[in-house]
C-alpha cells in the first residue's frame, strides 16, 4: 500500500518524500481533494513499469497486426486520450 499526502502537505514535505521512496522503497501518492493526483516511485520501479508496459504493448500490437487490423495511430492516441509521447533522454 502507498503512502498517501495531500499536495499542499507534500509541497513542504517534498525532500523527505523523496528519501522515503529512495531510500525506504516507499511509494507515494499526492492526493487533491481526497483523489490520487501523482505518485512518486524510485526510478528502478519506474523502469519495471516501463518494460512491463512496452512488453504488453508488444504483445497487444502483435495481436493486432496478426489480426489485420492495424489501427492508425492518431486515431488510437484520441480514442485513449494520449496528448504526448515519451521519449527517453538520449533518444
Amino acid at each position: 500500500m502507498a503512502y498517501e499526502i495531500p499536495v499542499t502537505q507534500a509541497r513542504a514535505e517534498l525532500a523527505d518524500l523523496i528519501n522515503r521512496v529512495v531510500y525506504g522503497g516507499e511509494r507515494v501518492v499526492v492526493t487533491r481533494h481526497g483523489k490520487p493526483l501523482v505518485a512518486l516511485v524510485s526510478s528502478a520501479d519506474l523502469e519495471r513499469l516501463e518494460s512491463a508496459a512496452e512488453a504488453a504493448g508488444e504483445r497487444a500490437i502483435g495481436s493486432v497486426v496478426e489480426s489485420g487490423a492495424v489501427p492508425s495511430a492518431p486515431r488510437e492516441q484520441r480514442r485513449f486520450g494520449i496528448a504526448a509521447e515519451h521519449r527517453p533522454h538520449g533518444g
